[in-house]
């Protein structure tokens, strides 16, 4: 078993997995694809198109990723990267499969009633969805703003974003009610560090909430990937329950 490292299709950031794994996962988008395609990306990314698209965290427990400290060498081949990615972020590849107006063969009044019937759906789900999606943006970029004070004195994560200001290069904040928090550090973290990241990610969250909830801590998790491996930290009524995950690659 050997740890290997690709790009992300979505975003562009550097991905490490397990060489037999057949998927994976970008930790800071949450893109899942096929690992020979993220070798392919990271050796040949001339000409490559980064689309940038939000995923959610996927279901289960399945993990199709690793971290661990990166060389010079490796940094220096994703800034390299990143700089093509910059350049490159702008351009977006044609629908092949657009419908044109020539192709609708249907009778005049059945199509105008199709896309009535359209609208009218594509309106309720708006009506519905907007507004949570409204507070939930709100929310997590308020948190965003302030997530310095979730990492001073305890760990040293990057809190800048990238060229277009659509990413944070060290953290993401994600979820209906951001009650997920993933974050990166080269630096080896105790038990303790981890759970401190996570009291204070669950009291910054709770303040911008501002909702006066007694439990801050449910459903809350936060992810630390650290040099060695990483902590996955949950809690329940100040109950925190700290697991860490140790990486293969960094054995023997």
């Amino acid at each position: 078993m050997a740890i290997i490292q690709g790009m992300c299709r979505n975003c562009g950031s550097l991905i490490m997995f397990d060489d037999r794994d057949g998927q994976c996962e970008c930790v800071f988008c949450h893109c899942v694809f096929p690992s020979s395609e993220a070798v392919e990306i990271f050796n040949n990314p001339e000409g490559r198109t980064f689309p940038n698209e939000r995923y959610e965290v996927p279901e289960g427990n399945s993990k199709h990723n690793a971290t661990r400290v990166f060389s010079a060498e490796s940094l220096e081949k994703q800034i390299a990267r990143d700089e093509l990615r910059r350049a490159n972020s702008e351009e977006r590849k044609d629908n092949e499969f657009e419908v044109q107006a020539k192709d609708v063969k249907a009778p005049k009044k059945l199509v105008i009633g199709l896309w009535a019937g359209f609208a009218a759906v594509v309106a309720l789900i708006l009506a519905i969805s907007f507004p949570l999606y409204k507070s939930r943006t709100a929310l997590r970029e308020d948190i965003e703003a302030s997530i310095n004070s979730v990492f001073d004195g305890v760990v040293t994560v990057d809190t800048t974003t990238d060229a277009e200001g659509k990413f944070y290069n060290g953290f993401s904040v994600f979820g209906q009610k951001c009650q997920y928090m993933n974050a990166i550090t080269t630096e080896s973290l105790t038990e303790q560090d981890a759970i401190d990241v996570y009291n204070n990610y669950c009291v910054l969250r709770a303040e911008k909430i501002g909702d006066g909830s007694s439990d801050i801590y449910s459903g809350v998790k936060v992810k630390l990937y650290c040099a060695g491996g990483y902590y996955t930290v949950t809690g329940e009524q100040e109950a925190v329950n700290v697991v860490f995950t140790e990486d293969e690659g960094t054995e023997g």
